[in-house]
């Protein structure tokens, strides 16, 4: 059992209980990086075989939030700078990777990346204000 996996998750992107959720497990390294793989499928479409630009940000989104979930900081995003480098076409697999920058008072700034598993092409980056929940 992980730290997701309690009775009222309904989270859409880490969700275990969620029916139309993406199901995505995230995992703290050794590198001190939250880090989850997770491949699109064709439901999340937005045009032409490419991914929507929201499942993008919402995994990049979680990615972010739950490196302080799991350190124990719940927290909501509270201010968030995306970048979109490359589509994403659905079937293929992207490493999402959530990265710590600094905490002041109940803010943390953050950086997560989505990269292509096989070219690691940088598909999306985003710089994150998140509040934590006290």
């Amino acid at each position: 059992m992980n730290n997701m996996d309690f009775p009222d998750n309904n989270c859409f992107v880490c969700g275990p209980n969620n029916p139309s959720g993406l199901k995505v497990s995230f995992s703290i390294n050794n590198d001190d990086v939250c880090v989850a793989e997770y491949t699109p499928h064709e439901d999340y479409v937005g045009f032409q075989n490419t991914t929507h630009g929201g499942i993008i940000f919402s995994l990049i989104d979680d990615v972010m939030a739950n490196w302080l979930y799991l350190k124990g900081m719940p927290a909501q995003t509270a201010k968030c700078d995306l970048r979109y480098k490359n589509s994403l076409q659905t079937g293929e697999t992207v490493i999402l990777e959530g990265h710590h920058i600094k905490t002041k008072s109940r803010m943390a700034m953050m950086y997560g990346v989505m990269r292509t598993k096989e070219e690691k092409k940088v598909i999306a980056e985003c710089h994150a204000k998140f509040m934590i929940i006290s």
